[in-house]
């Protein structure tokens, strides 16, 4: 449990590195609801459980920064 409650402050840098280009539907579907669109993208999402799923779905497509709270506010 407190591994989730320590978890769930902050947010996630994703960053897209690798293309969905023959890569499984649903892992595609994945990469564009997280709000990815292109290599090289980044977006900024909140550390939940939900994107962290998300996340874990798509690990080898994906580059993951986390950001602490007065880190991720400052950018």
């Amino acid at each position: 449990m407190s591994e989730q409650g320590n978890g769930a402050a902050g947010a996630l840098r994703i960053t897209l590195v690798r293309s969905t280009i023959g890569r499984p539907k649903d892992q595609e579907l994945t990469i564009r609801a997280l709000g990815l669109r292109r290599l090289r993208q980044t977006v900024q999402r909140p550390n939940n459980p939900s994107i962290r799923g998300m996340v874990a779905k798509v690990h080898h497509l994906v580059q993951v920064e986390e950001l602490t709270g007065a880190a991720g506010d400052e950018r």
